[in-house]
């Protein structure tokens, strides 16, 4: 199996060696990641300069290249150009803190996961709660027992996945952390900013980044985590409210000019 790995947090963050580390026990894995880190670009992708890219080496192997851009581009270059056959699997992360709720709509993780889902291809985010002391080689156990389980159950389309893992669960023996499929969370948060003066006087301000809502009655990626539970959810990048073009229709909308 061919699987291209990449993430957000930079070339060089532990997450990202750790999930390289697992998920060669699945297949031959080929890092794509940025050079920096970018964390929060959402799906951004660049197309007013060039994309350098530099190949990155363990010892005498070559483990994969370093872009200087954003992690869907990471993606789309690695299928397009830099790899010499199409991969089988995508992997994004594992990020250094939670990728659930309405950050889903912000993570570059995520994003990268996308953007191989835009090529057909099965795709999947990990992300790890984030924590100074951070057991990312267990995540990425946990992760790569997770990944061989879909796809050995998933059907035969291509699918797109994102998977979160609390730091609680990294902490229980093995085998006594619980997995659950889940709905992201939708409900708004993290909308406060305190408000300073630069040393020149100028109001700057600075976002609190609060935590998540009271949950309502639907359990959500987020209350799930909350609980302790490693929280998978099936995405899907079409964001066509399809109800509402039947609903529409009647409206005879015109222009007139």
């Amino acid at each position: 199996m061919k699987i291209l790995l990449a993430n957000d947090d930079g070339i060089y963050a532990p997450g990202l060696a750790a999930m390289e580390k697992a998920l060669r026990e699945l297949g031959d894995v080929t890092v794509i990641a940025p050079a920096t880190e970018q964390s929060g670009v959402g799906h951004s992708i660049t197309f007013l300069s060039p994309l350098v890219c530099k190949a990155v080496y363990d010892g005498d192997r070559r483990r994969g290249f370093a872009v200087e851009g954003s992690p869907a581009d990471c993606v789309k270059l690695g299928v397009v150009e830099l790899l010499d056959e199409r991969p089988d699997l995508i992997v994004s992360g594992i990020n250094g803190g939670l990728n659930a709720g309405i950050n889903v709509l912000y993570s570059g993780t995520v994003a990268a996961a996308i953007e191989g889902a835009f090529f057909g291809i099965t795709s999947i985010a990990v992300s790890l709660e984030w924590n100074e002391h951070a057991r990312f080689d267990r995540a990425a156990a946990m992760a790569r027992q997770v990944i061989s389980q879909i796809l050995k159950r998933k059907t035969s389309a291509p699918r797109l996945y994102n998977l979160n893992i609390p730091t609680a669960a990294t902490e229980l023996p093995p085998g006594e952390a619980e997995l659950k499929v889940v709905p992201m969370g939708v409900a708004r948060y993290g909308e406060h900013f305190v408000k300073r003066k630069d040393p020149r006087n100028r109001d700057y301000y600075w976002a609190t980044g609060d935590p998540p809502p009271e949950h309502g009655e639907e359990e959500t990626d987020l209350s799930a985590l909350e609980k302790g539970f490693l929280t998978l959810s099936p995405l899907h990048f079409d964001m066509t409210e399809r109800a509402q073009i039947n609903e529409m229709k009647p409206w005879n909308l015109r222009v007139s000019d």
